[in-house]
Protein backbone atom coordinates (compact mmCIF):
# COMPACT_ATOMS: atom_id res chain seq x y z
CA UNK A 1 0.00 0.00 0.00
CA UNK A 2 1.12 3.45 -0.47
CA UNK A 3 2.71 5.47 1.85
CA UNK A 4 1.10 8.22 4.09
CA UNK A 5 2.10 11.84 2.06
CA UNK A 6 3.09 13.73 5.04
CA UNK A 7 6.95 14.01 5.05
CA UNK A 8 6.70 12.98 1.35
CA UNK A 9 5.42 15.88 -0.38
CA UNK A 10 7.41 18.29 1.61
CA UNK A 11 10.45 16.65 0.61
CA UNK A 12 9.68 14.98 -3.31
CA UNK A 13 7.02 17.03 -4.55
CA UNK A 14 7.65 20.84 -3.11
CA UNK A 15 10.29 22.19 -4.17
CA UNK A 16 12.77 24.42 -2.52
CA UNK A 17 12.29 27.54 -0.96
CA UNK A 18 15.28 28.45 -2.92
CA UNK A 19 13.84 27.63 -6.65
CA UNK A 20 11.49 31.05 -6.13
CA UNK A 21 14.02 33.32 -5.38
CA UNK A 22 13.98 35.89 -7.82
CA UNK A 23 10.96 34.78 -9.72
CA UNK A 24 8.64 37.71 -10.63
CA UNK A 25 4.98 36.78 -9.65
CA UNK A 26 2.77 33.99 -10.59
CA UNK A 27 0.87 34.88 -14.23
CA UNK A 28 -2.76 34.15 -14.56
CA UNK A 29 -4.16 30.89 -15.70
CA UNK A 30 -5.99 31.99 -18.94
CA UNK A 31 -6.19 30.29 -22.09
CA UNK A 32 -3.19 31.17 -23.82
CA UNK A 33 -2.81 32.00 -27.21
CA UNK A 34 -1.99 28.90 -29.36
CA UNK A 35 -2.54 26.45 -26.84
CA UNK A 36 -2.13 22.66 -27.92
CA UNK A 37 -5.24 21.35 -29.94
CA UNK A 38 -6.70 18.39 -27.95
CA UNK A 39 -5.44 15.14 -29.22
CA UNK A 40 -1.84 16.10 -28.73
CA UNK A 41 0.51 13.84 -26.88
CA UNK A 42 4.15 13.96 -25.63
CA UNK A 43 5.94 10.68 -25.93
CA UNK A 44 8.91 10.94 -22.95
CA UNK A 45 11.73 9.11 -24.67
CA UNK A 46 13.63 7.86 -21.58
CA UNK A 47 17.04 5.77 -21.10
CA UNK A 48 14.32 2.98 -20.01
CA UNK A 49 12.15 3.11 -22.74
CA UNK A 50 9.08 5.44 -23.38
CA UNK A 51 5.88 7.03 -21.88
CA UNK A 52 3.22 8.18 -23.47
CA UNK A 53 0.79 10.71 -21.93
CA UNK A 54 -1.95 12.26 -23.64
CA UNK A 55 -1.95 16.25 -22.49
CA UNK A 56 -5.10 17.81 -22.01
CA UNK A 57 -5.07 20.94 -22.84
CA UNK A 58 -8.94 21.74 -21.68
CA UNK A 59 -8.16 21.03 -18.23
CA UNK A 60 -4.59 22.66 -18.09
CA UNK A 61 -3.80 24.56 -20.79
CA UNK A 62 -1.66 27.14 -19.49
CA UNK A 63 0.04 23.96 -18.15
CA UNK A 64 0.18 21.96 -21.36
CA UNK A 65 1.37 24.75 -23.59
CA UNK A 66 3.96 25.49 -21.02
CA UNK A 67 5.13 22.25 -20.86
CA UNK A 68 5.03 21.84 -24.94
CA UNK A 69 7.42 25.14 -25.31
CA UNK A 70 9.59 24.08 -23.18
CA UNK A 71 9.93 20.67 -24.95
CA UNK A 72 10.59 22.21 -28.60
CA UNK A 73 12.28 25.41 -27.29
CA UNK A 74 9.48 27.48 -28.18
CA UNK A 75 9.84 29.55 -25.36
CA UNK A 76 12.25 31.18 -23.64
CA UNK A 77 13.82 30.51 -20.25
CA UNK A 78 16.50 31.41 -17.74
CA UNK A 79 19.35 28.27 -17.85
CA UNK A 80 21.09 28.50 -13.93
CA UNK A 81 24.00 27.04 -15.47
CA UNK A 82 24.87 29.42 -17.73
CA UNK A 83 22.95 32.10 -15.87
CA UNK A 84 21.53 33.00 -19.27
CA UNK A 85 18.15 33.30 -21.19
CA UNK A 86 17.74 30.33 -24.12
CA UNK A 87 15.53 28.96 -26.13
CA UNK A 88 17.10 25.27 -26.03
CA UNK A 89 14.86 22.14 -25.35
CA UNK A 90 14.73 22.24 -21.68
CA UNK A 91 13.75 18.33 -21.07
CA UNK A 92 16.74 16.87 -23.12
CA UNK A 93 19.21 14.95 -21.49
CA UNK A 94 17.65 15.98 -18.14
CA UNK A 95 17.19 13.69 -15.38
CA UNK A 96 14.55 11.85 -13.40
CA UNK A 97 16.36 13.21 -9.90
CA UNK A 98 13.71 11.89 -7.12
CA UNK A 99 11.81 8.37 -7.05
CA UNK A 100 9.75 6.66 -4.90
CA UNK A 101 8.85 3.07 -5.64
CA UNK A 102 4.83 2.57 -4.91
CA UNK A 103 4.34 6.84 -5.75
CA UNK A 104 6.83 8.65 -8.23
CA UNK A 105 9.31 9.73 -10.29
CA UNK A 106 9.97 13.40 -10.33
CA UNK A 107 12.08 15.34 -12.96
CA UNK A 108 12.56 18.34 -15.20
CA UNK A 109 15.15 20.22 -12.67
CA UNK A 110 17.21 22.81 -15.65
CA UNK A 111 20.08 21.84 -13.69
CA UNK A 112 20.15 18.23 -14.11
CA UNK A 113 20.69 18.55 -18.06
CA UNK A 114 23.68 16.71 -19.30
CA UNK A 115 24.61 15.94 -15.72
CA UNK A 116 26.15 12.08 -14.82
CA UNK A 117 23.62 9.84 -12.91
CA UNK A 118 24.59 9.43 -9.04
CA UNK A 119 26.60 7.50 -7.92
CA UNK A 120 27.23 6.09 -4.22
CA UNK A 121 25.16 5.19 -2.02
CA UNK A 122 21.82 5.34 -2.60
CA UNK A 123 19.70 7.99 -0.84
CA UNK A 124 17.56 6.68 1.56
CA UNK A 125 14.41 9.71 0.78
CA UNK A 126 14.86 8.84 -2.61
CA UNK A 127 16.37 12.62 -3.80
CA UNK A 128 19.55 13.04 -5.53
CA UNK A 129 20.07 16.31 -3.88
CA UNK A 130 22.00 17.82 -6.66
CA UNK A 131 18.90 18.84 -8.30
CA UNK A 132 15.52 19.48 -6.97
CA UNK A 133 16.45 23.55 -6.38
CA UNK A 134 16.20 24.80 -9.83
CA UNK A 135 13.13 26.33 -11.95
CA UNK A 136 13.08 27.85 -15.20
CA UNK A 137 13.41 31.40 -13.96
CA UNK A 138 9.53 32.11 -13.70
CA UNK A 139 6.57 30.41 -12.28
CA UNK A 140 2.69 30.42 -13.19
CA UNK A 141 -0.49 29.81 -11.66
CA UNK A 142 -2.34 26.88 -10.65
CA UNK A 143 -5.39 25.36 -12.23
CA UNK A 144 -7.17 23.40 -9.78
CA UNK A 145 -10.70 22.76 -9.87
CA UNK A 146 -12.99 21.83 -6.78
CA UNK A 147 -14.01 18.37 -6.86
CA UNK A 148 -11.89 17.10 -8.94
CA UNK A 149 -9.68 14.21 -8.43
CA UNK A 150 -7.62 13.21 -10.93
CA UNK A 151 -4.64 11.23 -8.82
CA UNK A 152 -7.89 8.46 -7.79
CA UNK A 153 -5.80 6.80 -11.23
CA UNK A 154 -2.36 5.89 -12.15
CA UNK A 155 0.16 7.34 -14.53
CA UNK A 156 -0.63 11.23 -13.93
CA UNK A 157 1.43 13.82 -15.02
CA UNK A 158 1.63 16.70 -13.23
CA UNK A 159 3.21 19.83 -11.87
CA UNK A 160 5.89 19.90 -8.93
CA UNK A 161 5.78 22.76 -6.70
CA UNK A 162 6.53 24.66 -3.78
CA UNK A 163 3.22 26.24 -3.05
CA UNK A 164 0.02 27.49 -4.53
CA UNK A 165 0.69 28.87 -7.75
CA UNK A 166 4.45 28.24 -8.37
CA UNK A 167 4.61 25.66 -11.58
CA UNK A 168 7.49 25.70 -13.45
CA UNK A 169 9.46 23.03 -15.52
CA UNK A 170 9.70 19.97 -12.78
CA UNK A 171 6.90 17.68 -12.92
CA UNK A 172 5.73 14.14 -11.80
CA UNK A 173 4.57 11.12 -12.84
CA UNK A 174 2.46 8.68 -10.88
CA UNK A 175 2.76 4.86 -10.32
CA UNK A 176 -0.16 4.13 -8.88
CA UNK A 177 -3.67 5.97 -7.40
CA UNK A 178 -2.73 8.55 -4.63
CA UNK A 179 -5.75 10.22 -3.63
CA UNK A 180 -4.05 12.60 -1.18
CA UNK A 181 -2.68 14.45 -4.33
CA UNK A 182 -6.08 15.86 -5.52
CA UNK A 183 -6.94 19.20 -4.96
CA UNK A 184 -7.74 20.46 -1.17
CA UNK A 185 -9.71 23.03 0.01
CA UNK A 186 -7.33 26.16 1.36
CA UNK A 187 -9.22 29.54 3.12
CA UNK A 188 -5.57 31.39 2.93
CA UNK A 189 -4.59 31.00 -0.86
CA UNK A 190 -6.08 33.21 -3.59
CA UNK A 191 -7.99 30.64 -5.79
CA UNK A 192 -9.26 28.98 -2.39
CA UNK A 193 -7.85 25.50 -3.39
CA UNK A 194 -4.16 23.82 -3.21
CA UNK A 195 -2.69 20.84 -4.58
CA UNK A 196 -1.13 19.62 -8.06
CA UNK A 197 -1.86 20.87 -11.32
CA UNK A 198 -2.72 17.48 -13.51
CA UNK A 199 -1.81 18.18 -17.33
CA UNK A 200 -1.55 14.68 -18.80
CA UNK A 201 -2.52 11.16 -18.46
CA UNK A 202 -0.40 8.20 -19.29
CA UNK A 203 -1.53 5.79 -22.61
CA UNK A 204 1.24 3.36 -22.93
CA UNK A 205 4.68 2.80 -20.60
CA UNK A 206 3.23 3.33 -18.05
CA UNK A 207 5.24 0.36 -16.38
CA UNK A 208 8.31 2.58 -17.01
CA UNK A 209 7.41 4.38 -14.13
CA UNK A 210 7.79 1.56 -11.62
CA UNK A 211 10.92 0.77 -13.23
CA UNK A 212 12.63 3.79 -12.88
CA UNK A 213 11.43 4.36 -9.30
CA UNK A 214 12.68 1.00 -8.70
CA UNK A 215 16.30 2.22 -10.14
CA UNK A 216 16.80 5.30 -7.73
CA UNK A 217 17.19 8.78 -7.94
CA UNK A 218 18.80 10.16 -11.34
CA UNK A 219 19.64 6.58 -12.72
CA UNK A 220 17.35 7.59 -15.60
CA UNK A 221 18.10 10.32 -18.59
CA UNK A 222 14.78 11.69 -20.12
CA UNK A 223 16.54 11.75 -23.72
CA UNK A 224 13.72 14.01 -25.38
CA UNK A 225 10.31 14.63 -25.16
CA UNK A 226 8.45 14.21 -28.63
CA UNK A 227 4.78 15.81 -29.42
CA UNK A 228 2.81 14.28 -31.62
CA UNK A 229 -0.83 14.51 -32.83
CA UNK A 230 -1.71 10.62 -32.70
CA UNK A 231 -1.75 8.13 -30.12
CA UNK A 232 1.52 6.54 -29.91
CA UNK A 233 2.03 3.05 -29.06
CA UNK A 234 5.25 3.21 -26.93
CA UNK A 235 7.07 0.00 -28.90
Amino acid sequence: MPRPLTALLAALLLLPAAARAGEGPAKPAAHPAGHAAAGTWAVLVTSRGKIGVRLLPDEAPVGVKNFVDLATGKKEWHDPKTNSATHARLYDGTLFHRVIPGFMIQGGDPMSRGAPFLTGPRPPDGADNRFGFYSPGYRFADELKAGERPFDQPCQLAYANSGPDTNGSQFFVTEVPYASLNPRACPECKSGLRGYVRFGVGVCGCERVREIAAAGPSQTRLEKILIVHQKPSCD
